[in-house]
């Protein structure tokens, strides 16, 4: 007699309790009343249909989390660059004077100016990001024989940085393009076609990747101590609350600790990306990141120069990462949800 041995159900690291899952499983297939026993060319188009629903379901949760936290800090996004590519010293008052200033002169809606430009960048970044975190936690996973477990920190922190190079890598001119907008005035660039028209023909087209080197080593150790931070203080609340899944603000919480850690080990390479990107329309000539260092320094002062902002970072940089995980983890929920109740239907 041959015994139908059930398979057992296949792991989902978008639901696991310690990634940035959500806790929520597919349904599992029910193979009772069936006389033939399922085959292996009817089990594997399944397997494909449900990974290429976790990849869409990460993409577009990524990208509504991208759109929601950026478009939330804009204002003082774009205060942060402005200070960020000018040797003027920053404080909070200064800060709050450059925003009154720009409202008085150029209306309320100019503090989103380069937005747009935001939008068509974080749209892509965050999805990718977000979907490429949860592919590489899923192969070290399997690379470490962590399977259906926590990661460990080292490939914690390895799966964070990967995601966090990959979507820097394949979305830097846009972030070029955005660093424009923000600081020069709206008769100089018309739209984001015009900056890269402009660019192209009066600068060259590698200028479009200009500060390309100092992003990637700011988003190695940004990218992934944030995710690293995230995922280990949502285990530690698993472990110490019993609960499998931290609530909306506990999630607000640990994102903003994320965000606080990620960017304050990676800005002064963000000061330096910012120089060395707008350099062509604020005067400056900066051929190297070492170079650039040193005349923020000689110019400015280590603190004053290479942090420029930070404090301001404190305040935008936790709400948007904190935003950014909170809409990512809930959007996931609800997606897979509505998955699940739509294959209980047929």
């Amino acid at each position: 007699m041959i015994e139908l041995i059930q398979e057992p159900e296949p792991f989902c690291p978008l639901g696991s309790a310690t990634g940035m899952g959500n806790g929520v499983r597919e349904g599992q297939v029910d193979f009772k009343g069936q006389d033939v026993e399922p085959t292996a060319s009817a089990h594997l188009p399944a397997e494909g249909i449900q990974e290429q629903k976790k990849v869409l379901n990460s993409l577009m949760s990524g990208a509504l989390a991208g759109a929601v936290a950026k478009t939330a800090v804009a204002p003082l996004d774009r205060t942060k660059i402005m200070f960020q590519v000018s040797s003027k010293r920053f404080s909070a008052k200064e800060a709050y004077r450059l925003i009154y200033r720009t409202y008085l002169n150029e209306g309320f809606w100019s503090l989103w100016r380069g937005n747009s430009a935001t939008m068509v960048r974080v749209i892509p970044y965050a999805a990718i990001q977000f979907c490429a975190h949860e592919e590489y936690k899923q192969l070290l996973g399997s690379y470490y024989g962590f399977q259906g477990k926590a990661l460990t920190p080292f490939p914690r922190f390895i799966a964070g940085s990967l995601a966090g190079t990959t979507a820097a890598m394949l979305t830097y001119p846009l972030d070029m393009v955005r660093a424009r907008m923000a600081v020069t005035p709206k008769e100089m660039y018309s739209n984001i076609v015009h900056v890269f028209i402009r660019i192209s023909r009066e600068e060259g087209l590698k200028t479009l990747y200009r500060g390309f080197t100092p992003t990637i080593l700011g988003v190695i150790p940004y990218a992934g101590l944030s995710f690293f931070t995230y995922e280990t203080l949502k285990k530690l609340h698993a472990d110490h609350s019993g609960k499998s899944q931290p609530s909306p603000p506990e999630r607000l919480l640990f994102g903003a600790c994320a965000g606080l850690i990620g960017q304050s080990a990676s800005y002064p390479l963000d000061v330096v990306r910012r120089r060395m990107q707008t350099a062509g329309v604020m005067g400056h000539t900066y051929s190297s990141i070492l170079l650039t260092m040193q005349e923020i320094i000689r110019e400015e002062g280590l603190i004053r120069g290479l942090y420029k902002g930070l404090s301001m970072n404190w305040v935008k940089g936790p709400i948007a990462v904190g935003i950014s995980f909170t809409t990512f983890d809930l959007t996931q929920i609800l997606l897979r949800k509505l998955q699940h109740s739509t294959n209980v239907e047929r």
